[in-house]
C-alpha cells in the first residue's frame, strides 16, 4: 500500500488496549475454550463413528395375501334391488346373503323358465331314447336280411348243385341211349341180313325194326330232358344272382333308415346337450338373484343404496375387509435404491400415530421402530414413479403392534452397508447413491 499518509499502523497491535486487557484475564474465557475443543475433538470422534447406510421409503399398511386385502363385490347378472339383509359394519360369514336382486332381462322373466326348460329336456331325451330304440331295431333288421339271404343263397346253391347232378345224369342217359341205338342198328341188320340167307324168319324181322325205333324215339326225349336241366341249372344260377340282388336291396334300405334315425339321434341328442346347458345356466343364474359373501369378514361401506334401484352387470355393491388376515407393509423406493434391495433383508419401520424415535444411521438407537423382511420386490415401475417393495414382519423381533389397521401410513429403512460418518457426510454431499453390495447369504450362494 502507499505510504501517503503519516498515519502508519503496521506495529500496531489489539494487545495495547485494556478491553483486550481484560478478557484475557477472564476465568470464562479459558472454559469456553476448553469447551470449544472438547466439541471439536468430539465432533471429530464423530465423524470416525460407524453409520449403517439406509435406503428410506415411505408406504401403507396392507396384507400378506391378495386374497386378505380389502375387495368389492360386484352383481354378477344385471337386476333390480329388492332387499338388504346387512348393514355397514356388520360382520358377515362365508356364505350370508348380502343382498337380494330381481330379474330385468325380458329373456328370463318367465317365473317357470327353469321348470319349462327342464319339461322340454325330458321330452328331447325321450325322443332320444326313442331314436336310439328305432337304431337298435333297425340294426336287428339287417342282423335278419343277412341271415336270411344267407339261408336263400344256400338254397339256391343247392338247386345249382342238384341242377348240375341231373345235367350229368340226363347226359348219362342220353349216351346210354345213342349206345342202344348202335346196338339196336346192329341187331337189326344182322336180322336182316339172316332174314335174307333164310336163316332168320322175317317176324324177328319186324322186332329188330321195332325195337330200332322205339330207341329213336327214346334219344329224342333224352335230348329234351338233358335240355331241360341245362335250363334249370341256368335258371338256379340266374336265381343266385336274383337273391343277392334282392336282399342287397333291403340291406340298403334297412342301412339307410339305420343312418337316418342315427342322424335324427345325434341331432337330439345335441339338442339335449344344448338344454341341459341352458338349464343349468337357468339354475345358476336363480342362485345369483342372492348375492352372498366370498368370505368372512366386516361390511365396510354399501356403494350401492336404496330399493328398487337397477343395476347393470359388474356393478359394486358393497366391500368387505376380511376378518382374518396376515399383515404387511407395501412400500416404495426409487429406481436408484432398486438394485441395493433383495429378498430377507431386514427392515426397520415406523407406524403413523405410533409414538417413534428414528435414528437413522444409528437403528439400534431408534425407538418405537419395528422389525420386518423383505419378500417381494416388484420388477416394474409403479403409477408413482417409484417401485413397490412387500415387507412381512421379521418372526425373530417385537410382534408389530394390533391397534394400526389396514391402510395407515408407515415409513422404512431398509439397512445396508456400515461406512463412517465421514464417509456417509462425503457421499451425500457429492450425491453418490450407497454402496453396493450382496448379502452374505447370495454370495455364498453365488460361490457354490
Amino acid at each position: 500500500m502507499l505510504n501517503i499518509s503519516n498515519n502508519n499502523r503496521i506495529g500496531e497491535t489489539i494487545e495495547k488496549y485494556s478491553t483486550f486487557k481484560t478478557l484475557s484475564d477472564r476465568p470464562h474465557y479459558k472454559v469456553l475454550n476448553k469447551i470449544i475443543g472438547g466439541v471439536s475433538l468430539f465432533g471429530l470422534l464423530i465423524l470416525f463413528l460407524p453409520w449403517t447406510q439406509n435406503i428410506s421409503g415411505s408406504g401403507a399398511v396392507t396384507t400378506l395375501k391378495p386374497d386378505q386385502r380389502p375387495q368389492t363385490i360386484h352383481s354378477a347378472i344385471a337386476g333390480r334391488i329388492e332387499k338388504w339383509y346387512v348393514k355397514e359394519g356388520d360382520f358377515v360369514k362365508k356364505g350370508d346373503t348380502i343382498l337380494f336382486i330381481s330379474e330385468t332381462k325380458e329373456d328370463y322373466l318367465d317365473p317357470n323358465l327353469v321348470k319349462n326348460t327342464e319339461s322340454q329336456l325330458k321330452a328331447k331325451e325321450m325322443a332320444g331314447q326313442s331314436y336310439g330304440g328305432k337304431v337298435v331295431s333297425l340294426e336287428g333288421q339287417i342282423e335278419a336280411i343277412r341271415n336270411e339271404r344267407q339261408l336263400k343263397l344256400q338254397q339256391a346253391q343247392n338247386k345249382i348243385r342238384q341242377a348240375i347232378l341231373k345235367v350229368k345224369s340226363d347226359s348219362m342217359d342220353l349216351v346210354a341211349v345213342r349206345t342202344q341205338i348202335k346196338i339196336a342198328t346192329t341187331q337189326f341188320n344182322r336180322s336182316l341180313a339172316l332174314n335174307k340167307e333164310g336163316l332168320k324168319p322175317m317176324t324177328d324181322v319186324e322186332e329188330k325194326r321195332l325195337k330200332l325205333q322205339e330207341t329213336e324215339a327214346k334219344i329224342i326225349t333224352q335230348e329234351n330232358k338233358l335240355l331241360a336241366s341245362e335250363n334249370e341249372l341256368i335258371n338256379a344260377k340266374v336265381e343266385v344272382n336274383r337273391i343277392i340282388a334282392e336282399y342287397n336291396e333291403k340291406e340298403q334300405k334297412a342301412s339307410s333308415d339305420r343312418f337316418t334315425a342315427l342322424s335324427s339321434q345325434y341331432d337330439t341328442e345335441a339338442q339335449v346337450n344344448k338344454l341341459k346347458n341352458q338349464y343349468t345356466n337357468y339354475q345358476i343364474r336363480n342362485g345369483m338373484y342372492y348375492i352372498k359373501a366370498p368370505q368372512s369378514g366386516y361390511v365396510n361401506r354399501a356403494l350401492q343404496s336404496g330399493i328398487g334401484e337397477t343395476i347393470k352387470e359388474g356393478t359394486q355393491i358393497v366391500s368387505i375387509m376380511p376378518a382374518k388376515y396376515d399383515i404387511a407393509v407395501e412400500t416404495f423406493v426409487s429406481a436408484t435404491d432398486l438394485p441395493l434391495l433383495h429378498k430377507g433383508e431386514k427392515v426397520r419401520i415406523w407406524f403413523d400415530g405410533w409414538p417413534t424415535i428414528v435414528f437413522s444411521g444409528w437403528p439400534n438407537l431408534s425407538y418405537g421402530t419395528f422389525g420386518g423382511k423383505i419378500v417381494a420386490i416388484e420388477n416394474f415401475i409403479s403409477d408413482n414413479g417409484k417401485f413397490r417393495v412387500l415387507i412381512a414382519p421379521d418372526e425373530n423381533e417385537e410382534a408389530w403392534p394390533k391397534q394400526i389397521s389396514i391402510g395407515s401410513g408407515a415409513q422404512t429403512l431398509a439397512l445396508l452397508d456400515n461406512v463412517p460418518v465421514w464417509f456417509e457426510i462425503w457421499r451425500t454431499l457429492n450425491g453418490f447413491p450407497p454402496n453396493y453390495y450382496q448379502p452374505k447369504n447370495s454370495t455364498q450362494k453365488d460361490k457354490k
